[in-house]
């Protein structure tokens, strides 16, 4: 069997594919590492097949959808996943054939509605539903502890005291646990009655994950990322340096249009001497008034740079096809101690 394991932070992803049929699978991808999950299968002579996630991840991007529409090959999910994009729903029981492989779906509701198993030889790929040394939490959306319990105690602990544990997420760099060694060291499993398991999952106050909203919006939705939207929006437009502003600003060049995309407060407490101010929020609908001439060259810039990378690229979209954005902001501006215009405009 082809095995590999890929740690992002605290996720933990996995190609498996059978050697023979050159067929593989991809379970819980990360989006980031695109490239590097393509790199295994190249290397492994395999060619991935299934797109997995074991649930609707909260703390992190998956890639089965990029992955999806790059390679043209279905995402897989549990059949109660609220995701559109899903083209293969399975169920408790079901199976996925991948050459001599079979990847066997446990449904193991709890940390999220949607959580599944999946069994692959002496391997069980648990996502969030057992970790190594702990369970997944249930205060997140469709979390619930009774059934996590359920899940846990009823099914999951049931099984071979052998199968190799392989989460979605372990943050101490530990690769695999298995069954037996969870049953005996596993804190939260030493809670073995329903009703002290319950207690304790709804009392463990713990933080939520950074960028939980976003996560769950685009992992059920198939939405972008702020991240991705940036990184489309930079591969489609030129920059300028901040020197090579300032240059051309001291040389009162009037080729040149500097679009100050802020709001108008931020403008008027500095900005780049001549800069004209067009707030991001406006430009579709003030560009034509505007800016007239779509010949113009015109540099965008804000605070942080990302901003006016995005109205950069909507320029383009646009017709303004000389649209280039500033390598950095107003503030590497100020910090740079480059001219700066305080008021109105002119």
């Amino acid at each position: 069997m082809v095995f590999e394991q890929v740690a992002t932070g605290g996720c933990q992803s996995y190609l498996v594919g059978c050697e023979q049929s050159c067929a593989a699978a991809l379970i819980d991808p990360e989006i980031s590492q695109i490239d590097h999950y393509l790199g295994l299968a190249a290397r492994h002579g395999v060619r991935i097949r299934y797109l997995i996630d074991t649930h609707t991840h909260a703390d992190h991007f998956s890639a089965t959808r990029e992955l999806a529409r790059q390679l043209k090959v279905p995402v897989v999910m549990h059949r109660a996943s609220p995701a559109p994009f899903v083209e293969l729903r399975l169920a408790d029981g079901e199976m996925l054939v991948l050459g001599k492989l079979r990847l066997s779906v446990l449904h193991t509701p709890g940390h999220t509605a949607d959580s599944m198993c999946l069994q692959v030889e002496d391997r069980l790929f648990t996502g969030d539903t057992l970790l190594i040394g702990a369970t997944g939490r249930t205060d997140l959306p469709s979390g619930d502890p009774e059934a996590l319990y359920d899940s846990l105690f009823n099914k999951v602990l049931r099984l071979d005291p052998a199968l190799k544990v392989c989460p979605a997420h372990d943050y101490k760099g530990r690769t695999h646990s298995t069954i037996g060694e969870e049953l005996a060291t596993n804190p939260r499993l030493q809670k073995r009655e329903r009703a002290e398991f319950v207690a304790m999952m709804q009392n463990l106050n713990l933080t939520m994950p950074t960028h939980v909203t976003e996560a769950l919006r685009t992992n059920m939705s198939g939405g972008k990322t702020v991240a991705r939207l940036l990184a489309e929006a930079g591969a489609k437009v030129p920059f300028m340096s901040l020197a090579e502003l300032k240059a051309r600003v001291e040389a009162g060049e009037d080729d040149l249009i500097v679009l100050d995309v802020r709001e108008r407060e931020a403008y008027e407490a500095g900005h780049v001497p001549g800069a004209r101010l067009l707030p991001r929020g406006q430009l579709e609908l003030r560009v034509n008034q505007d800016l007239p001439d779509p010949t113009r060259r015109i540099l965008s810039c804000c605070e942080l740079g990302y901003i006016s990378t995005l109205a950069a690229a909507t320029l383009r979209d646009m017709g303004f096809l000389h649209a280039v954005a500033l390598d950095g902001g107003m503030k590497a501006w100020r910090e740079a101690g480059y001219p700066v215009k305080a008021g109105k405009e002119p």
